[in-house]
């Protein structure tokens, strides 16, 4: 008898669209999001480039200097 019940119960519930429920779901996982502040974000930044410019100098001296050292070799043995 209470499955019955409970089985009725669910079918009075008004089935919610997949896409509506996701959207509260994102609305509420963004309320609880903690977002950084101007100064923050600016500073991040800046690091982020800083980095990506030595790491691009390093991996250029890299091939650089392989691609030398291969010319170099290519030479002596011709």
């Amino acid at each position: 008898m209470l499955m019955a019940v409970a089985k009725m119960d669910k079918e009075k519930e008004p089935r919610e669209n997949g896409i509506i429920r996701t959207f509260r779901e994102v609305r509420s996982e963004m309320k609880k999001v903690v977002w950084p502040s101007r100064e923050e974000t600016i500073r991040l930044t800046v690091v982020v480039i800083v980095l990506s410019t030595v790491i691009s100098v390093v991996l250029f001296s890299a091939d650089a200097l392989f691609a030398t050292l291969l010319g170099l070799l290519q030479s002596a043995v011709q």
